[in-house]
């Protein structure tokens, strides 16, 4: 895999991906094993889909990106970007289908996919090329920069949470926001958009009365009832404590099934923490952070502007997805729905993951 420039890929970034993507897996057949042996009396009936339409795909992605040289990516970006606009789109056609009140995904014979996931890639990839125009101001100005950066993020926020998925678009925008200040803008530009996402996102709440719930529920916390609305994140913190330093041992998981809802998704954290305990959760973060902070200096020393608001744009989407996920499941931020990079069970998910990782290992083999 070397380089034009005599360069390897970063051994470390590549050793985090591979690491979570065989631990994702290892920790998915002990979550999943009850489920998979009451709905379709196989243990690892989610292991093998996760295996056969994520994993597979997310290895033939990750080579193919690993050896793309990364530049054309920049040609592609538009093209992309519309391709999933109409993908988002098609989820309210007869192309699309509805799970638990959601229209999130596309049905393409015996592939389902989440239009959103790919949306993180092919995002961030335009922004990267949309940012580094050396022919146009995108930074400073503000019809030819910050106009346009609002107006297509809300464009794009506005498909994905009428799905709806607002913790996608969240993570998504955010990621954008920190391409946008990275590149050069202005602090006023930046500060605004903030103000303007929080004050969309409050009203988004405020007009949703589940989300109003969720959010009233973490901040009065000693009201909520522990059977009701307050059940999910009660049982998963039940599981977080009750794993201890050293946890109750792999597959011993007395909530995976019973009382934790979503436990190969939303909650596979708490049967992480409840299995293998502090110490298993901490060497967990310990490679996420590893992978992150890898991931910034790969950017730090990347050779051009593309490359470097691309791998930021893309350690971002981890770095917040992996925040979000942790955090909710914590309790140190309001409970929503989200899935564990790399961990969680959803092959567009994974697919979508390790794409990323092979974009981000083709720039640092020219860093």
């Amino acid at each position: 895999m070397k380089s034009k420039a005599g360069n390897r890929p970063d051994y470390i970034f590549l050793g985090c991906v591979l690491f979570l993507t065989v631990f994702g897996l290892v920790m998915l057949s002990s979550a999943s094993s009850d489920l998979g042996k009451i709905n379709f009396n196989d243990t690892y009936y989610y292991l093998k889909h996760q295996i056969l339409y994520g994993l597979s795909l997310g290895i033939v992605g990750f080579l193919a990106m690993a050896f793309f040289y990364y530049r054309r990516w920049e040609k592609l970006a538009l093209p992309l970007l519309l391709i999933s606009v109409l993908a988002l789109v098609a989820v309210f056609t007869p192309l699309g289908f509805s799970f638990k009140g959601a229209s999130r995904w596309l049905n393409l014979g015996p592939f389902s996919v989440q239009p959103a996931e790919f949306l993180k890639f092919t995002f961030i990839i335009y922004l990267a090329a949309w940012l580094s125009n050396k022919k146009i101001n995108r930074q400073t100005s503000f019809w030819e920069g910050l106009f346009p950066f609002v107006v297509i993020c809300g464009l794009i926020t506005f498909l994905v949470v009428i799905q709806p998925a607002t913790t996608t678009i969240a993570i998504i925008m955010a990621s954008s926001l920190i391409i946008y200040f990275v590149s050069g803008a202005r602090l006023s530009y930046v500060v605004g958009i903030i103000l303007l996402g929080f004050l969309c996102l409050a009203l988004l709440i405020y007009a949703t009365p589940y989300r109003f719930e969720r959010v009233m529920n973490f901040f009065h916390q000693e009201n909520v009832n522990v059977e009701g609305a307050g059940y999910h994140i009660n049982q998963s913190l039940m599981a977080i404590g009750s794993g201890g330093p050293f946890g109750v041992g792999f597959g011993k998981s007395t909530t995976k099934f019973k009382y934790l809802p979503e436990p190969i998704g939303d909650s596979i954290f708490a049967v992480i923490a409840e299995e293998l305990g502090f110490v298993g959760v901490l060497l967990l973060i310990a490679v996420f952070t590893t992978m992150i902070i890898r991931g910034f200096f790969i950017a730090k020393n990347s050779r051009d502007q593309f490359a470097k608001l691309t791998v930021i744009g893309l350690v971002s989407i981890i770095a917040v997805q992996t925040f979000i996920h942790i955090g909710a499941i914590s309790g140190l931020i309001p409970l929503t729905g989200v899935s564990l990079p790399f961990i969680s069970y959803g092959g567009t998910s994974l697919a979508v993951f390790l794409t990323m990782a092979g974009v981000i290992v083709n720039i640092s083999k020219y860093t």
